[in-house]
């Protein structure tokens, strides 16, 4: 399987960074007596793109969303260990759970815009929050539509219904709403499975954009996309982290057989 990288040993080096702004911990996750994830330590690097790979049911997505506590809402659940931002534990008691998800903005697999306008989709974040100057609004909205390469596509039907895009268009949307509020992380799952080869090359070279300004974190079965987006690469398999490192080096130089015989296709 080629995955378009230079064969030369210097390229396998780690990209460059720090990568403790997030920060697992031994982390453990259970839905009721089911343990999914098993002892989980990883490092995300500001900044950076971190792809999480692995068979399907390997707990990629229990991670993902565990960041911004969103599995909280999911009766059943519970954590061992720990997860920080910034040195910060997502648990810690003191911590508004609405801030963290400010904090932390979440685009789905399917793209699910509001019944709105696709004004109204970006700024729904900021109304939510209180804000309501027109000005503000509108900054905002123009700022996060640009962003996310979508402003010149719908500038002229701002206040069309966002049903009237199309499925990537509407996925590019979910994004803009995603950064409207200026997270400084951005969890992604799976956010081009449902969409044709055009569309998912336009939202792989938006998160190329992206990193400029926010930490990406994303789940993909693709390890095409994975090798083209990615900085870092984290492999998954029956909820125990296998190996983390540069997306060349998972891809070129695996430390682990099993890291090799997924990205090579023998399994997954």
């Amino acid at each position: 399987m080629n995955f378009f990288f230079d064969s030369a040993l210097q390229d396998c080096d780690e990209p460059t960074g720090s990568p403790d702004f997030v920060e697992v911990r031994d982390f453990c996750f259970y839905y009721g007596a089911h343990k999914v994830l098993h002892n989980v330590f990883l490092q995300l690097a500001q900044r950076q793109i971190t792809a999480l790979i692995g068979p399907s049911g390997c707990g990629k997505s229990t991670l993902l969303r565990s960041i911004n506590r969103l599995n909280d809402v999911i009766k059943g659940t519970r954590h061992e260990g720990d997860i920080l931002i910034d040195r910060q534990s997502v648990f810690d008691a003191r911590v508004d759970v609405l801030s963290l998800r400010r904090r932390v903005g979440m685009v789905f697999q399917q793209s699910n815009p509001f019944p709105k306008s696709v004004y109204e989709n970006v700024v729904y974040p900021l109304r939510v929050a209180g804000r309501k100057k027109k000005s503000e609004l509108d900054n905002v909205a123009e700022r996060s539509l640009r962003a996310a390469a979508l402003w010149d596509e719908v500038k002229d039907r701002l206040h069309a219904n966002a049903y009237q895009l199309s499925v990537g268009q509407m996925q590019r949307l979910c994004i803009a709403r995603a950064i409207a509020n200026s997270p400084e992380i951005i969890l992604l799952d799976e956010p081009c499975a449902a969409l044709d080869p055009v569309s998912t090359g336009k939202i792989e070279e938006l998160l190329l954009e992206l990193k400029k300004d926010y930490t990406l974190v994303l789940v993909t079965h693709n390890l095409q996309q994975a090798a083209r987006v990615s900085d870092r690469t984290a492999f998954f398999n029956q909820g125990r982290l296998v190996e983390a490192a540069s997306t060349q080096r998972i891809f070129m130089a695996p430390q682990d057989p099993l890291t090799q015989d997924y990205v090579s296709g023998r399994f997954g």
